[in-house]
């Protein structure tokens, strides 16, 4: 599952990323009643924007991520939308947290994120295949080059 290619009309894609944010000031917070919804948030959050976790690990001060991100959103919408909607969750969900953190910031500004991606000689074999490929369609052509200016 974590290495299929995701596809479209048109396309094919496998964005994953490994991301990694922490609470403001790096807050211990993250352990006993809060572990399970910040874990129950995060799963809602990813079904409604369509990402798939692939691995996921809270730590007490940090969370670290695996993720699938359709190519349609950016990592910095996705990572905005995450950060920005559970921690309006977790408020509701446990008002005795605004004593701890005012004004409703809950995570510190800015992530960590990179790209987990193929091999470089997949990739590069990929890029030979593709050629042979394009180069074996074009002998299958029945039409044979037609100079335009002679009649």
């Amino acid at each position: 599952m974590a290495n299929k290619t995701n596809s479209l009309s048109h396309t094919k894609w496998m964005c994953k990323y490994h991301i990694v944010y922490i609470p403001k000031y790096r807050r211990k917070i993250i352990y006993n009643q809060y572990r399970e919804s910040l874990i129950e948030i995060t799963k809602l959050l990813c079904k409604y924007k369509g990402v798939e976790i692939i691995e996921g690990h809270m730590m007490a001060d940090h969370v670290h991520l695996v993720v699938s991100i359709p190519p349609k959103i950016s990592v910095s919408n996705f990572m905005g939308y995450l950060k920005g909607k559970s921690a309006l969750m977790m408020f509701e969900k446990h008002s005795n947290l605004k004593y701890k953190f005012g004004n409703r910031h809950f995570w510190a500004e800015g992530y960590y994120v990179s790209t987990v991606g193929l091999n470089e000689e997949t990739i590069r074999k990929y890029v030979r295949e593709q050629e042979k490929h394009d180069q074996a369609l074009d002998k299958l052509s029945v039409r044979e080059y037609e100079d335009p200016f002679k009649k």
